[in-house]
């Protein structure tokens, strides 16, 4: 089980590190040219660069508290809040009909919803 948690936060945080990396650092008008980046042309700069900020913070939540042994209860909070993070981009996706991208989306939700599960029930690093 910790193994299976361990390899789903990877994956999770190394989705989360690409889409911070370039929310944050790539400019809206050529992420909104990108497959999957038109939701951008409906938001702000400051919205992008925030999203952006928050998958950052997310990749560090989902693997550095329980790598480093300080306060390792933040990675269930770090995949409940993706969980919330994909349900957003999955209404955002579904209101401009990629359904591919939602089930993408779904897919990530899932990661980190088994992640909540297993780091707050089974696989806690408490106790």
């Amino acid at each position: 089980m910790n193994l299976a948690l361990w390899i789903c936060a990877g994956l999770l945080a190394v989705v989360a590190l690409t889409g911070g990396i370039s929310k944050t650092f790539v400019p809206k008008e050529k992420l909104a040219a990108a497959r999957g980046g038109g939701w951008t042309e409906d938001a702000g700069v400051g919205f992008v660069k925030a999203l952006g900020i928050l998958e950052l913070l997310a990749a560090a939540g989902l693997i550095l508290p329980a790598m480093v042994g300080i306060a390792p209860v933040l990675v269930p909070v770090t995949a409940v809040c993706w969980v919330l993070l994909m349900v957003g981009a999955m209404i955002t996706h579904g209101r401009r009909r990629e359904a591919g991208f939602v089930m993408l989306n779904l897919l990530y939700l899932a990661l980190a919803a088994f992640i909540a599960w297993g780091r707050f029930g089974p696989g806690s690093f408490i106790g």
